[in-house]
């Protein structure tokens, strides 16, 4: 399938809003394999204007929740990203998550925490116990983006109703893992471990 602005796993709803990112995981899995069988490598980013005619053509009520995650750092496209999550919510009382690697005041400059209080959930990839672990594993373009994460996470708390800091189980040890929930404790937001298969 091509050009896959949305697509579905389970109950979910993703939206796919750009495969531009500021990580170049060595774990992403967008460079290794696909995701349920959909090509989400877009020939172009997709205008708000395009995105609101495909999801007319969409029943969203029959979603458990939707999810915006693709290929990319979806907050690159941040104005989109909380217009497309405007437009959801006048549809259908459904909970939306964004997955962000946390970069998103780093790129702009700015807070841009505040415009986030439309969304019920954002879950940021932390990855890492420290700024060394994060560039390797991570391998972010901007400077200074481990403490970017932490911070944003810190801020996000005000506006958004759950933040969420996540870890991959296999790319870091138990023991990185523990460190991990020291820093989302002293944050005050829970710790996600996804689990992933090569």
């Amino acid at each position: 399938m091509e050009n896959q602005l949305f697509y579905e796993l389970g109950n979910s709803l993703y939206v796919n809003v750009t495969n531009r990112c500021t990580n170049c995981c060595t774990f992403c899995i967008r460079d290794h394999s696909g995701v349920g069988g959909y090509d989400l490598w877009l020939a172009q980013e997709p205008t708000l204007e395009e995105m609101i005619t495909e999801l007319d053509t969409m029943n969203l009520k029959q979603y458990e929740e939707i999810v915006f995650c693709g290929y990319g750092e979806p907050l690159l496209r941040l104005e989109e990203v909380v217009a497309l999550a405007a437009e959801m919510k006048k549809r259908a009382d459904i909970p939306v998550r964004v997955n962000t690697n946390g970069h998103a005041n780093l790129i702009f400059g700015r807070n841009v925490t505040p415009q986030l209080k439309g969304i019920d959930t954002l879950s940021i990839s932390l990855n890492a116990r420290d700024q060394a672990q994060y560039d390797e594993i991570c391998q972010p373009s901007l400077e200074g983006a481990y403490e970017a994460v932490k911070e944003f996470a810190r801020l996000s708390k005000k506006h958004v109703k759950q933040v969420v800091l996540s870890v991959v189980d296999t790319i870091i040890s138990e023991e990185d893992i523990a460190k991990c929930r020291k820093i989302a404790a002293e944050i005050d937001v829970p710790l996600r471990v996804r689990h992933y298969e090569d």
